[in-house]
């Protein structure tokens, strides 16, 4: 990964970009990615869409998510106190004694996930942590004190943390659930136009918002793009750490390779010219099997319209929905390859119906 890439990369994931408020790290992505695209636009909810040959009438999408989970204000105690609810799949488990940035017209404020001592708790009577008991401690005394800081019921909070990168072997970090994805399309952006690659049909780069609350971003920007095609990059679980049954939920691995999905949602022959890509530029990957849908964006754009022929490559991630999510180099190097490479291959107007 060059440098000025992972520069981008811990400028963009250490921005906070909670779902239904995402445009800041939007900006960011569109400023790094401008210098290799020929136009842009965003919708009235913030998905952006950076677009090579804006004049092709056919359309291929590339398309992560660029939200976070997050909390919100719900309850200020008279004594000062806040309590939540959630913006997304925040887990409640991780939040006792974690930072947190609040955000507000006036700036952020800190805070603090509070959680009594261990010396007072009752082993045999103790309570985990819930949204019931779980608050938020300012440093202030009062309700009062809490809202003349600024802070109102809708506030929104994140998480506070930075990028590490672990061994030199795996960037962790908030958030790579999905803005690795964001960082990945970009990339690819950029490597077809340093490398002169000229393409037979339109390229739409989406950043998609409020994926996190049931997709709602791709489904309003698919509508407007109306694609040919689209390849939706997200996470999935590697499976390899304690606590998961792969018999259940599959077998993968971080730093084994990109993981294409089978399933209704996915098209087959779409899914077959990806691993045939794969297997001629010698990529690794990985295979994972989906039931009805695969809860990632390329549910919103395979319905889509009269129907969109997509396809799903994943980044094999632990610890989703934490502040220490951790993705092999390796393995996103290996996704942005795979995109390229299907891409470049593509030939305009290709018709990807199972029946002619």
């Amino acid at each position: 990964m060059r440098s000025e890439s992972l520069d981008f990369l811990r400028t963009y994931l250490n921005n906070a970009s909670p779902t239904g408020f995402e445009s800041s790290g939007q900006q960011l992505w569109l400023d790094y990615v401008k210098p290799y695209i020929d136009e842009y636009y965003t919708d009235v909810y913030g998905s952006a869409v950076a677009i090579i040959n804006p004049e092709a009438k056919y359309k291929v999408v590339i398309e992560a998510h660029a939200d976070e989970i997050s909390w919100f204000v719900n309850y200020i105690s008279a004594e000062g106190l806040i309590y939540v609810k959630r913006n997304g799949g925040s887990d409640h488990q991780i939040a006792p004694s974690m930072r947190v940035n609040i955000h507000t017209k006036k700036g952020i404020v800190k805070g603090v996930f509070g959680w009594p001592a261990i010396h007072v708790r009752d082993a045999a009577k103790e309570e985990s942590p819930s949204l019931k008991n779980l608050f938020i401690d300012t440093g202030c005394n009062t309700k009062d004190e809490v809202e003349a800081k600024g802070i109102h019921v809708g506030s929104v909070i994140t998480f506070e943390d930075e990028m590490i990168i672990l061994n030199d072997r795996y960037v962790v970090g908030r958030a790579l659930d999905n803005r690795i994805g964001g960082f990945m399309i970009a990339e690819v952006a950029r490597i077809l136009k340093e490398k002169k690659k000229k393409l037979p049909f339109g390229l739409y780069i989406v950043n998609a918002v409020q994926e996190e609350i049931g997709l709602r971003g791709a489904e309003m920007i698919s509508r407007r793009i109306k694609p040919d095609v689209a390849i939706i990059t997200d996470v999935c679980h590697d499976t390899q750490t304690p606590m998961y049954e792969k018999k259940t939920q599959g077998d993968l691995t971080a730093g084994k390779g990109p993981v294409l999905t089978y399933g209704p949602a996915v098209q087959n022959n779409l899914l077959d010219m990806i691993v045939e890509t794969a297997e001629k530029n010698k990529i690794p990957f990985q295979r994972a099997a989906a039931t009805r849908a695969t809860g990632t964006d390329t549910d919103a754009f395979a319905y889509s319209g009269e129907g969109v022929a997509s396809a799903l490559i994943s980044l094999p991630l632990k610890y989703m929905h934490t502040t220490v999510e951790s993705v092999h180099k390796d393995d996103v190097d290996n996704v942005i390859k795979l995109i390229y490479d299907t891409l470049i291959q593509l030939k305009s107007g290709h018709d990807f119906r199972y029946i002619k």
